[in-house]
């Protein structure tokens, strides 16, 4: 049962979030064209290019604004609604923004697509939360971590099949696109029909609904056992030590003293997870396999197929080491191969045009910085949100990650073509500042928490917080 409802999660929600990243990328002309032809169709005059130019803009960049708005819901909805609950209308997002953009260009109107990409964002950035969350919460502390890299898994997969899928001869051409765009809903269907027979999360029962018996019932179903009696044991450890803080709020989460390192940890890993540099070394990727000899018609393959089967490969191994090997080293050897590939990526294109060999230095440089980000800054910081906070205090600390992951990755498209203009391969050093600050804050800072439960991490950081945890009440108290 565990192993069923992680894949439908994934599938349903996180594949989606990875399809609609990339599935505007391949036919990106013809929906232009479109949008050109549907303006001279009103109006009798072309599009101005201008005009044509921020319409686009609005098309890629409305996606990850709307996921920004997503995360701000992700706390209301998963204390009033559930996880499973959540999850389960979330899906409705998905199927309408689905049929709008299948029907656009039969309803000849481009307005609906940009309108689209905005409700897919919100779609995007609940289930980008809410599903660690929930799989994070059922799952046993010996598998937390593996089941918990599942979701990244599936949004790597949505991006390869978005990238198959949008081959010109397959759907990226003038006839195919609105099929392309409409079948996002189809995951989302399967999930609306096939959810509701799988358990809510025990600990949302247990804690915050105080129905012991359904979260026993949901425990046994999950594991395959009766003798639950040790996790709702630790269950009820962890709704005594929260009774007397009540649910966090956003504003109390940021200014409760308990939680202060568990906060600064998670923005400081969500923002070094979207303000390394990965966008740009997708974007740098096509001229460095030009450069090496590949051919301009082929280069895009090339460059997705490389980039995106080493994501995916790697995000698979990663399901099974992550439990052995732990969270914290997986982020260290990340964020360290994503920084030692941007600083050498850096000399690599400076010396490039007078070094033949240095555009072979620079392929390996982009494979090594994949593989980097696929083990380590693309999954683990949505692991460890889910374990560094206690049942009331995690919807909140979703909330305020997520909303970060939207925003740095809002921010990095609308800033780096004018970093990559103003500073060309020079703009690595940057990515690789921000990479080497969060490796050492990793360091220092974030525990690992591996085959821990949530009350044993959150011993750990009450030291770091300098406040105490009463064994008889398990009552967060400032140090005297």
């Amino acid at each position: 049962s565990l192993a069923l409802v992680a894949l439908i999660s994934a599938f349903g929600s996180s594949f989606q979030y990875g399809y609609n990243v990339s599935v505007i990328n391949s036919p990106a002309p013809y929906m232009q064209d479109f949008y050109n032809q549907t303006y001279f169709n009103r109006n009798g005059v072309p599009m101005d290019s201008g005009f044509q130019t921020l319409l686009w803009s609005l098309t890629v960049s409305m996606y990850p604004l709307g996921g920004l708005f997503g995360s701000l819901m992700v706390w209301p909805l998963v204390n009033n609604c559930g996880r499973k609950g959540t999850l389960l209308i979330n899906n409705l997002f998905s199927i309408a923004a689905a049929i709008l953009m299948g029907t656009s260009e039969l309803a000849k109107t481009f307005e609906v697509i940009i309108l689209s990409r905005v409700i897919m964002g919100i779609y995007a950035g609940l289930a980008s939360n809410v599903v660690p969350m929930f799989l994070g919460e059922m799952s046993p502390k010996n598998l937390r971590g593996a089941i918990g890299v599942v979701p990244q898994l599936f949004i790597t997969l949505g991006i390869l099949v978005a990238q198959i899928l949008g081959l010109n001869s397959i759907l990226g051409n003038a006839e195919g696109w609105p099929v392309l765009l409409g079948l996002t809903g189809i995951p989302s269907l399967i999930q609306l029909l096939t959810l509701p027979f799988f358990p809510e999360s025990p600990r949302y029962l247990l804690i915050q609904k105080g129905n012991e018996e359904q979260a026993r019932q949901a425990l046994q179903k999950l594991r395959g056992w009766d003798d639950v009696d040790d996790e709702i044991e630790e269950m009820r450890q962890e709704d005594r030590s929260e009774k007397e803080e009540g649910r966090f709020s956003v504003l109390s989460l940021c200014t409760f003293r308990g939680l202060r390192w568990q906060l600064i940890s998670i923005i400081v890993m969500m923002m070094g997870q979207q303000l390394s540099g990965v966008n740009a070394v997708f974007y740098y990727a096509d001229r460095i396999f030009q450069s090496a000899g590949v051919d301009n018609n082929n280069v895009q393959y090339v460059t997705v197929s490389i980039g995106v089967w080493f994501l995916t490969l790697f995000c698979l191994f990663q399901v099974f080491i992550v439990e052995s090997l732990g969270r914290r080293i997986l982020l260290l050897a990340g964020f360290g191969l994503c920084c030692v590939s941007c600083a050498v990526l850096t000399l690599a294109l400076s010396l490039q045009t007078t070094v033949s060999w240095m555009s072979y230095l620079s392929i390996v440089c982009v494979i090594v910085y994949i593989i980097g980000h696929a083990i380590g800054a693309s999954p683990i910081p949505f692991v460890m949100i889910t374990e560094m906070f206690l049942q009331s205090s995690r919807p909140a600390a979703f909330m305020v990650g997520g909303s970060v992951h939207w925003l740095c990755n809002f921010t990095v498209g609308l800033v780096f073509l004018y970093m990559e203009a103003g500073l060309g391969p020079y703009s690595f050093l940057i990515f690789c500042a921000i990479c080497l600050a969060t490796l050492v804050y990793i360091f220092f800072i974030v525990p690992e928490t591996k085959n821990k439960t949530f009350m044993e991490i959150n011993r750990v950081m009450a030291k770091r917080n300098k406040v105490e945890i009463q064994e008889d009440k398990e009552e967060l108290r400032d140090f005297p």
